[in-house]
């Protein structure tokens, strides 16, 4: 999807990308170009948004119809309830379920399964760099998209015009590392929310017990925010003990959960629903927590919109090298658990999703350097869950020539929620103004 420069003289084109992996470039430039990039950059740039390939209006991957998606990402077997979670046949169900998907993503997609990684998606992307005309990329990607960024700069340094990374994917971490990091971002951003949450009226997570004690207003704000943390855990297990039926039949159980208490989580402004969701659990109501998962997943009235959920599946399972031995994932799961006591319990084992994947990994997972590029502006946030901070600091030290910009505040991405950001942005895209290296925006 291609947007002209609305001031008729454009400087190139700047490709976006809004991450995922899996989500649609053409849909976010077509729908939410003012949340893509600024005015400014409209006027100045054409904005290419286009869909990687597996995902979208590109040669999609396709897996199941939309009541087998539900069963996948929602069905709960009354057999597998009573399963202890990392038991060697709860192992054994987990990768007999991945397998029969990975199976029907094969037999849906055919050979193109194997030829989603990001590499050729960066092939692809210099191929649309041509054709535009550019003889360099000028680029802004968020998420995910940092990840094409930072591949494409080491594949073609030479090429690196004007480029954003915005929320860095670690292009070095393991799968076990990014579950590691994101589930310490995770329930760091939840304890913020708790401690906003407790702040305020009417907080659902007021009066959380202890030790048999109640916290009240005396209690310190730590104690206060450490048993509103317990409860969490407390809502997490006993759906996994006893999960809850909506109205429209599905049961929720901690895995979607999960999912919808991290969704609000990438922004502040959207911290309010996680007052509704736990408010709505606790009187035994699963409708706004599947309203929430449905969102993640872009579910609309049992139809899924796109095929998002899937191609990140797809692509995820070719970028990292796999490892499914339970004696390790067994050792991560207590880690996970120890470093993050609310939702650690139920993020181990990841490498289960992809352990009966039809494609091997096909990624390396080494350091980007980009040797011989032209500066590349990489912004990361202090409070970011999903893409930690420290992976922006890294990918700037490790590039020759990173220039990072770091934004104190929650949330996931830095452009488009702060002037100051705003303003380093914009001037660098449409003037090749490279910031001070280690700017701090607040």
């Amino acid at each position: 999807m291609k947007q002209a420069a609305t001031g008729g003289d454009p400087i190139g084109t700047l490709f976006v990308n809004p991450g995922g992996p899996g989500a649609s470039g053409a849909n976010y430039v077509r729908n939410n170009i003012d949340g893509a990039v600024g005015t400014a950059l409209q006027r100045d740039y054409d904005v290419i948004g286009w869909d990687p390939r597996g995902v979208g209006a590109s040669s999609a991957v396709n897996c199941f119809d939309d009541a087998e998606m539900d069963e996948f990402l929602f069905g709960i077997d009354d057999d597998s309830v009573d399963l202890e979670r990392g038991s060697a046949e709860w192992i054994a169900a987990a990768t007999e379920e991945s397998t029969a998907f990975g199976a029907a993503c094969q037999e849906n997609t055919g050979p193109l399964l194997g030829y989603v990684d990001t590499n050729s998606t960066v092939r692809d992307l210099d191929m649309l760099r041509e054709i535009a005309g550019d003889e360099q990329l000028h680029y802004l990607g968020y998420s995910y998209g940092t990840f094409i960024g930072a591949r494409y700069a080491e594949t073609y340094p030479e090429r690196v015009g004007r480029m954003v990374l915005d929320g860095v994917l670690s292009p070095s971490a393991t799968l076990a590392d990014v579950v590691r990091e994101q589930t310490r971002g995770f329930e760091s951003a939840l304890r913020s929310y708790a401690a906003w949450c407790l702040s305020g009226e009417d907080c659902p997570l007021s009066g959380s017990v202890v030790g048999g004690s109640a916290t009240g207003k005396s209690a310190s704000v730590e104690a206060a925010v450490d048993a509103a943390m317990t409860r969490i855990r407390s809502v997490l297990e006993a759906v996994d003990d006893e999960p809850i039926r909506a109205t429209d039949g599905r049961l929720l159980g901690s895995s979607t959960l999960l999912t919808a208490i991290i969704t609000p989580l990438y922004s502040q402004s959207n911290w309010g629903y996680l007052n509704t969701l736990f408010a709505s659990v606790a009187e035994g109501d699963a409708d706004f927590a599947f309203a929430l998962a449905d969102s993640y997943y872009g579910r609309v009235d049992g139809t899924y919109e796109d095929n998002s959920t899937v191609a990140f599946s797809a692509i995820n399972c070719l970028d990292y090298p796999r490892d499914a031995d339970p004696e390790r994932m067994k050792r991560e799961a207590a880690e996970l658990e120890q470093l993050a006591p609310t939702i650690g319990k139920f993020q181990g084992y990841g490498d289960l999703s992809c352990a009966g994947w039809p494609y091997p990994g096909v990624e390396s997972r080494d350091k980007v350097t980009a040797r011989g590029s032209d500066p590349i502006l990489v912004l990361g946030t202090t409070g970011d869950p999903a893409t930690p901070y420290q992976w922006a600091v890294d990918l700037a030290e490790n590039l020759e020539n990173g220039v990072l910009v770091s934004l104190e505040g929650e949330g996931h991405t830095a452009y488009g929620k702060n002037s100051c950001v705003d303003r380093v942005v914009e001037s660098y895209l449409l003037d090749g103004t490279t910031p001070e290296n280690g700017l701090v925006c607040r």
